[in-house]
């Protein structure tokens, strides 16, 4: 009877190595596939499985980050503000701020422990150096803040979360299928527009291919800048107010970032040089949020905008109506 059960106990001995064995080496198999290279600005970035404390230096990175259903744990100021930009404020009410686009607190990025740092295609490489001793930092590849680069800034957003790439097709398509509804309304003679924000030394015209005015166009309108906005640069010099006759167009999109540029904006309301304006006497001047059409990106933000604008053609229809 011993000798049996000594016998029992090897067999038993044998096959739990063997499992033990057959489970580590799926084990091994799995990890390399859960572990994924991802390029971005600075080189490739290895990942692994999908990120649970992600912080992000970039109003677009929080955009793509919601919209995908993750919400961070930090993130930077909206440009003029001290808290995240209003149309996506509701998303994320206990959020943690750790700076501003243009200086990052890195203490306050620390104290979350982030295993994922979604940041802006224009982070200096000496912060990327910085930031990727707390976890790995990824930077878009787009080079810059233009009409279209939230796309592609939100597929490699999607990669870097883990996150279904379909699910960055499907947003971008409604985008794509919104704007495109929205510009046949208008028709085939679009009104012209311009988009400009108002800042407490004067009204700044925003170039024709940032993403406010590239979804201004892609409802249908006609966007310029005037030839006021040098190449490379985002938005034009201050303009006296007897300049602004040279953004005298259809259709004035009319932003600002904070108090201080609404209380300009209000002053300069009662001037003879902006009552003259003839977009202000055709009553075709529309306010807008200039941290939504000045400073935010991503899929979130466009919907935002292509509200605003749906309200301004459906005006549009109603006046044509009555005329």
């Amino acid at each position: 009877m011993p000798t049996r059960l000594y016998g029992i106990h090897q067999r038993t001995l044998r096959l739990s190595c063997l499992w033990g064995a057959a489970l580590l080496m799926v084990a091994l198999s799995i990890a390399p596939a859960m572990a994924r290279m991802l390029e971005t600005a600075y080189g490739n970035v290895e990942i692994e499985g999908q990120p649970e404390r992600v912080v992000t230096l970039y109003e677009g990175a929080l955009d793509a980050s919601i919209a995908l259903g993750v919400t961070p744990l930090g993130a930077v100021a909206t440009r003029g503000g001290e808290h995240v930009a209003t149309y996506i404020a509701d998303e994320v009410s206990d959020i943690s701020i750790v700076g501003t686009a243009r200086e990052t607190n890195l203490e306050a990025v620390v104290a979350l422990q982030p295993d994922m740092i979604l940041a802006s295609p224009l982070l200096p490489q000496e912060q990327y150096q910085l930031l990727s001793r707390i976890a790995p930092v990824v930077v878009p590849p787009s080079g810059g803040f233009t009409a279209d680069s939230w796309r592609e800034e939100l597929r490699v957003f999607t990669q870097a979360l883990g996150r279904d790439e379909a699910e960055a097709e499907a947003l971008i398509e409604h985008v794509d299928q919104r704007a495109a509804e929205l510009a046949a309304r208008l028709g085939d003679e679009p009104p012209t527009a311009a988009l400009v924000r108002w800042m407490p030394q004067g009204p700044m015209v925003m170039n024709e291919d940032l993403f406010g005015t590239g979804f201004i166009a892609a409802a249908g309108f006609e966007v310029t800048d005037a030839g006021l906005v040098r190449k490379g640069v985002p938005h034009s010099d201050p303009l006296s107010l007897e300049n602004l006759s040279r953004i005298d167009q259809d259709w004035m999109f009319l932003a600002t970032l904070n108090q201080e540029g609404e209380e300009a904006l209000e002053a300069a309301r009662t001037s003879p040089a902006f009552q003259r304006l003839s977009v202000v006497g055709n009553d075709r001047v529309v306010p807008v949020d200039g941290q939504l059409f000045s400073s935010a990106m991503g899929p979130l933000a466009a919907q935002a905008i292509l509200d605003v604008l749906e309200g301004v053609i459906d005006t549009i229809e109603e006046r044509d109506a009555v005329n």
